[in-house]
Protein backbone atom coordinates (compact mmCIF):
# COMPACT_ATOMS: atom_id res chain seq x y z
CA UNK A 1 0.00 0.00 0.00
CA UNK A 2 1.53 3.53 -1.31
CA UNK A 3 1.24 5.85 1.57
CA UNK A 4 0.14 9.60 0.56
CA UNK A 5 0.37 12.99 2.69
CA UNK A 6 -1.22 15.93 0.89
CA UNK A 7 -1.06 19.67 1.27
CA UNK A 8 -3.00 21.81 -0.48
CA UNK A 9 -4.16 25.39 0.32
CA UNK A 10 -7.64 25.09 -1.24
CA UNK A 11 -10.08 22.49 1.10
CA UNK A 12 -12.11 21.94 -1.80
CA UNK A 13 -9.38 20.48 -3.87
CA UNK A 14 -7.40 18.78 -0.79
CA UNK A 15 -10.63 16.85 -0.23
CA UNK A 16 -10.74 16.28 -3.75
CA UNK A 17 -7.65 14.74 -4.42
CA UNK A 18 -8.02 12.76 -1.12
CA UNK A 19 -11.24 11.14 -2.16
CA UNK A 20 -9.95 10.57 -5.55
CA UNK A 21 -6.69 8.80 -4.48
CA UNK A 22 -8.13 6.98 -1.97
CA UNK A 23 -10.26 5.16 -4.22
CA UNK A 24 -7.26 3.19 -5.26
CA UNK A 25 -6.43 -0.02 -4.59
CA UNK A 26 -3.12 0.34 -4.15
CA UNK A 27 -3.08 3.95 -2.02
CA UNK A 28 -4.05 5.33 1.06
CA UNK A 29 -3.81 9.11 2.16
CA UNK A 30 -2.78 9.04 5.88
CA UNK A 31 -2.12 12.57 6.18
CA UNK A 32 -3.91 16.01 4.42
CA UNK A 33 -2.47 19.60 5.03
CA UNK A 34 -3.43 22.86 4.41
CA UNK A 35 0.26 24.49 4.57
CA UNK A 36 4.13 23.85 3.82
CA UNK A 37 4.29 23.57 7.75
CA UNK A 38 1.72 20.78 8.30
CA UNK A 39 2.99 18.67 5.30
CA UNK A 40 6.67 18.44 6.81
CA UNK A 41 5.35 17.52 10.11
CA UNK A 42 2.65 15.03 9.05
CA UNK A 43 5.82 13.78 6.53
CA UNK A 44 7.53 13.60 10.31
CA UNK A 45 4.88 11.43 11.56
CA UNK A 46 3.31 9.20 9.43
CA UNK A 47 6.71 8.24 7.23
CA UNK A 48 4.41 8.30 3.94
CA UNK A 49 5.93 7.09 1.18
CA UNK A 50 4.81 10.09 -1.47
CA UNK A 51 4.23 13.52 -0.54
CA UNK A 52 2.00 15.50 -3.22
CA UNK A 53 2.29 19.69 -2.49
CA UNK A 54 0.81 22.49 -4.06
CA UNK A 55 3.10 25.52 -4.22
CA UNK A 56 1.98 28.27 -3.00
CA UNK A 57 0.49 28.04 0.59
CA UNK A 58 0.44 30.54 3.49
CA UNK A 59 3.09 30.15 6.15
CA UNK A 60 5.51 27.46 3.84
CA UNK A 61 5.33 27.31 0.44
CA UNK A 62 5.62 23.17 -1.52
CA UNK A 63 8.99 24.22 -2.60
CA UNK A 64 10.32 25.11 1.23
CA UNK A 65 8.77 21.92 2.25
CA UNK A 66 10.18 20.23 -0.28
CA UNK A 67 13.81 21.28 0.54
CA UNK A 68 13.25 20.57 4.01
CA UNK A 69 12.15 16.87 2.96
CA UNK A 70 15.04 16.35 0.96
CA UNK A 71 17.09 14.19 3.09
CA UNK A 72 13.44 12.13 4.07
CA UNK A 73 12.86 8.37 2.60
CA UNK A 74 9.69 10.25 1.21
CA UNK A 75 9.02 11.29 -2.73
CA UNK A 76 7.75 14.74 -3.34
CA UNK A 77 5.60 15.47 -6.27
CA UNK A 78 4.75 19.15 -7.10
CA UNK A 79 0.93 19.70 -8.17
CA UNK A 80 0.49 23.53 -9.01
CA UNK A 81 -1.37 25.53 -11.55
CA UNK A 82 1.70 27.39 -12.07
CA UNK A 83 4.07 26.28 -15.27
CA UNK A 84 6.76 28.81 -14.25
CA UNK A 85 10.24 27.81 -15.32
CA UNK A 86 11.62 29.23 -11.70
CA UNK A 87 9.58 26.97 -9.77
CA UNK A 88 10.76 24.68 -11.84
CA UNK A 89 14.26 24.91 -11.45
CA UNK A 90 14.00 25.19 -7.99
CA UNK A 91 11.88 21.80 -7.55
CA UNK A 92 14.42 20.26 -9.22
CA UNK A 93 17.27 21.48 -6.95
CA UNK A 94 15.50 20.49 -4.25
CA UNK A 95 15.16 17.25 -5.83
CA UNK A 96 11.39 16.31 -5.96
CA UNK A 97 10.43 13.54 -7.87
CA UNK A 98 7.54 14.84 -10.33
CA UNK A 99 5.91 18.51 -10.98
CA UNK A 100 2.69 18.23 -12.53
CA UNK A 101 0.10 20.69 -13.25
CA UNK A 102 -3.27 20.97 -11.88
CA UNK A 103 -5.08 20.58 -15.32
CA UNK A 104 -3.75 17.15 -15.82
CA UNK A 105 -6.14 14.65 -16.24
CA UNK A 106 -7.15 13.15 -13.00
CA UNK A 107 -5.79 9.48 -13.47
CA UNK A 108 -1.92 11.03 -14.79
CA UNK A 109 -1.80 12.23 -10.64
CA UNK A 110 -2.26 8.13 -10.23
CA UNK A 111 -0.26 6.80 -12.27
CA UNK A 112 2.68 9.47 -11.60
CA UNK A 113 2.68 8.19 -8.10
CA UNK A 114 2.59 4.57 -8.85
CA UNK A 115 5.80 6.13 -11.60
CA UNK A 116 7.76 8.04 -9.05
CA UNK A 117 7.53 5.14 -6.43
CA UNK A 118 9.15 2.77 -8.66
CA UNK A 119 11.73 4.72 -9.30
CA UNK A 120 10.86 7.28 -12.24
CA UNK A 121 10.78 11.31 -12.30
CA UNK A 122 7.98 12.42 -13.76
CA UNK A 123 7.66 16.18 -14.97
CA UNK A 124 4.80 18.07 -17.14
CA UNK A 125 6.40 18.24 -20.73
CA UNK A 126 5.41 22.07 -21.00
CA UNK A 127 7.89 22.78 -18.06
CA UNK A 128 10.42 20.64 -19.95
CA UNK A 129 10.43 22.81 -23.37
CA UNK A 130 10.33 25.72 -21.47
CA UNK A 131 13.09 24.66 -18.72
CA UNK A 132 15.84 23.99 -21.54
CA UNK A 133 14.15 25.92 -24.46
CA UNK A 134 16.37 29.42 -23.20
CA UNK A 135 19.38 30.01 -20.71
CA UNK A 136 19.61 32.96 -18.75
CA UNK A 137 20.84 35.80 -21.08
CA UNK A 138 22.20 37.95 -18.53
CA UNK A 139 26.18 38.70 -17.15
CA UNK A 140 26.86 37.61 -13.33
CA UNK A 141 27.06 41.45 -13.15
CA UNK A 142 23.87 42.40 -14.95
CA UNK A 143 21.80 40.01 -12.39
CA UNK A 144 24.38 41.84 -9.52
CA UNK A 145 23.04 45.44 -10.72
CA UNK A 146 19.23 43.99 -11.06
CA UNK A 147 19.32 42.24 -7.99
CA UNK A 148 20.02 46.18 -6.31
CA UNK A 149 17.31 47.27 -8.21
CA UNK A 150 14.95 44.65 -7.36
CA UNK A 151 15.99 45.35 -3.77
CA UNK A 152 14.91 49.49 -4.13
CA UNK A 153 18.56 50.58 -4.56
CA UNK A 154 18.58 53.80 -7.13
CA UNK A 155 21.12 54.26 -9.62
CA UNK A 156 23.80 56.32 -7.15
CA UNK A 157 23.36 53.28 -4.61
CA UNK A 158 24.27 50.73 -6.59
CA UNK A 159 26.96 53.10 -8.40
CA UNK A 160 28.43 53.52 -4.61
CA UNK A 161 27.77 49.61 -3.72
CA UNK A 162 29.80 48.25 -6.59
CA UNK A 163 32.38 50.71 -6.70
CA UNK A 164 31.64 51.72 -10.34
CA UNK A 165 30.47 55.28 -11.95
CA UNK A 166 26.49 55.93 -12.28
CA UNK A 167 27.20 55.84 -16.40
CA UNK A 168 27.82 52.69 -15.87
CA UNK A 169 25.22 51.39 -13.81
CA UNK A 170 22.52 53.47 -16.41
CA UNK A 171 25.02 51.02 -19.31
CA UNK A 172 23.98 47.89 -17.39
CA UNK A 173 20.46 48.59 -16.88
CA UNK A 174 19.77 49.34 -20.40
CA UNK A 175 21.58 46.12 -21.17
CA UNK A 176 19.47 43.85 -18.91
CA UNK A 177 16.59 45.72 -20.97
CA UNK A 178 17.26 45.27 -24.21
CA UNK A 179 18.45 41.05 -23.82
CA UNK A 180 15.18 40.77 -22.18
CA UNK A 181 12.94 42.68 -24.37
CA UNK A 182 11.20 44.34 -21.56
CA UNK A 183 10.17 48.17 -21.38
CA UNK A 184 11.25 48.47 -17.60
CA UNK A 185 13.26 47.64 -14.28
CA UNK A 186 10.35 46.06 -12.89
CA UNK A 187 9.39 43.81 -15.83
CA UNK A 188 13.54 42.93 -15.80
CA UNK A 189 12.67 42.18 -11.87
CA UNK A 190 9.37 40.13 -12.78
CA UNK A 191 10.55 38.38 -15.68
CA UNK A 192 13.74 37.64 -14.12
CA UNK A 193 12.44 36.05 -10.67
CA UNK A 194 9.43 34.43 -12.84
CA UNK A 195 12.44 31.89 -14.82
CA UNK A 196 14.38 31.62 -11.41
CA UNK A 197 17.37 33.46 -12.38
CA UNK A 198 17.29 34.67 -8.45
CA UNK A 199 14.69 35.14 -5.74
Amino acid sequence: MIKIVIAEDQQLLLGAFGSLLNLEEDMEVVGKASNGEEAVALAHKFQPDVCVMDIEMPGKTGLEAAEELKDQDCKVIILTTFARTGYFQRALKAGVDGYLLKDSPSEDLANSIRSVIAGKRIYAPELMEDAYGEGNPLTDRELEVLGLVAEGNNTKEIADKLSIKTGTVRNYISAILDKLEVKNRIEAITQSKEKGWFK
